[in-house]
This record gives C-alpha cells, sequence and structure tokens, in this order.
C-alpha cells in the first residue's frame, strides 16, 4: 500500500515536470546543457554521424537528442496519466518499455537511412582520397587537408574542419585521424586515416614510398567500390527480370485455368 502509494507521488511529480517542460516553464534546453550526463549514458557514440548523415549541418544533433528524450518521456507520463486511477507495477515496467521504444525508434529510422545509401558514402571516400593524394604530393598533410575541403563530399566536410583544426591546434598525434574515423565509420576509414597520419610524418626521403603505399590502397578502395557498384546494378537487373517472369508466369497460369474452365463449361 504505501509502495504504492509512493508510486503514484513520483508519477504525479514527473507528470508536473512534464507538463512545465510542455508549457516553456521549464527551459528543457538549459536543463539538458546542465546535465551533460544525460547524452553520455544513453547517446549512442554514432548518433552523430547518422544524424550529419541524413540532415547535413541543417539539424543540431544536440537538439535531435533533447527532443528524443522529451518523446519518449511523454510517452512515459501519458501512460502513467491514463492508468493513475488503477496504478500497477506492470503498468509502470509497460510505460518505461513504451517509452525506450519511442526514444530509440528515431536512432533506428536514421540507422536504416544511413545503411540504404551506405554504398553511397563508400563509393565517396575512395574518390575524395584520389584527389587528396594529388595535393599531398605538392603539400604537406595539413595543408593538402585544407586545400580539398571544397571537393570533399558535404557529408565529410565539418569532420575534416575539425580535423584540422585539431592538428593546427599542435596536437601531431594520431588520435585526431582516428577520431574523423570513429565520426566516419565508412568502409576502410581507420585503415586510411593511419595511412595518412604515416604520410603526415614522412620524411622527404621516405615520403615517395609513403605516397606510393597510399596510392596502392585508393586504388583498390577504387576498384572495390567499382566492383559493389557493378554487383549491385546486377542484381537490381536480375531483381527487375525474376518479377518479370513471375508476372509472365503468372499471367499464363491465368490464361491456361480460364481455357481450362471455358473446356469444361462446353
Amino acid at each position: 500500500m504505501i509502495g504504492g502509494m509512493y508510486i503514484e507521488v513520483l508519477v504525479l511529480a514527473g507528470i508536473i515536470i512534464g507538463v512545465l517542460i510542455v508549457n516553456g516553464k521549464i527551459d528543457k534546453g538549459v536543463f539538458f546543457m546542465n546535465n551533460p550526463e544525460i547524452y553520455s549514458r544513453f547517446k549512442e557514440s554514432d548518433y552523430d554521424f547518422y544524424v550529419r548523415a541524413k540532415y547535413g549541418d541543417q539539424v543540431d544533433p544536440d537538439v535531435l537528442f533533447s527532443k528524443r528524450i522529451q518523446n519518449g518521456a511523454l510517452v512515459v507520463f501519458l501512460i502513467l496519466f491514463i492508468s493513475l486511477a488503477n496504478l500497477k507495477y506492470t503498468t509502470v515496467i509497460a510505460s518505461l518499455i513504451a517509452g525506450y521504444f519511442t526514444f530509440k525508434m528515431q536512432y533506428s529510422s536514421l540507422k536504416k537511412s544511413y545503411k540504404a545509401k551506405l554504398h553511397e558514402y563508400d563509393t565517396m571516400l575512395p574518390y575524395y582520397l584520389k584527389n587528396l593524394e594529388i595535393l599531398v604530393q605538392h603539400y604537406t598533410v595539413p595543408v593538402a587537408l585544407g586545400k580539398s575541403i571544397d571537393e570533399a563530399p558535404p557529408i565529410f566536410k565539418k569532420g575534416l574542419e575539425e580535423l584540422i583544426n585539431t592538428i593546427n591546434a599542435g596536437d601531431s598525434t594520431i588520435e585526431p585521424y582516428m577520431e574523423f574515423a570513429r565520426t566516419y565509420p565508412v568502409r576502410d576509414s581507420m585503415r586510411m586515416m593511419r595511412l595518412l597520419y604515416r604520410l603526415s610524418l614522412g620524411t622527404s626521403e621516405g615520403k615517395q614510398e609513403q605516397l606510393l603505399n597510399f596510392s596502392k590502397t585508393i586504388s583498390n578502395l577504387q576498384a572495390k567500390a567499382r566492383e559493389i557498384k557493378y554487383k549491385n546494378r546486377l542484381e537490381k537487373m536480375e531483381g527487375k527480370t525474376m518479377i518479370m517472369l513471375t508476372a509472365t508466369g503468372f499471367g499464363v497460369m491465368v490464361l491456361l485455368l480460364i481455357a481450362i474452365l471455358n473446356m469444361m463449361s462446353m
């Protein structure tokens, strides 16, 4: 009885807070800014990447994430409010599950959207790196990266700017390169960033060898991208052919069935 009373008090408190947030009495933006642990505990490590992949720089991932939390909490409060007259532990658990599902729904949608365009992003990187390879032959790696931004695919531009700023700030370790690879987890990004870092360390004597290795790896990536492109095109054509054959076969069966029925009616 006492436990049930405590639950009702907590639920009422939660509902009141939710109403105050919805009415603007409590600034949820300030709340989240002052409580960054919410992000570190619940925000997926690749969430920012998926948001940038779909919306570019038009949407702030942090703002979108705060809306996810708000929507999930709103579902919990609504279920609890509806069930307030007959509140049970199972109702509380069900509301939390529903809230979590709502919270995760947008992330799953972003992930599916990215996977649908994964081939496009994977093919972008090798051709960008090919352009970077030409620049590296004449400039240092940081300068070449800076000059490559204008020709870079839009999805990579923000990460490249952050990479260049970190390097120019004095960080000569591999970490800025690895951070870029983690932010953009496309095919072979880790390996390419390691090669690029080694190239940045190369002396004038060893630079040519490092550049040759870098060039070979890019050529292999381009070959892979072309192979996957042709494979996907072939699978698409095969799928269309299968649909046509199935439709034709079904049509023939219908015609045969009609012919048999006509013969039987005679």
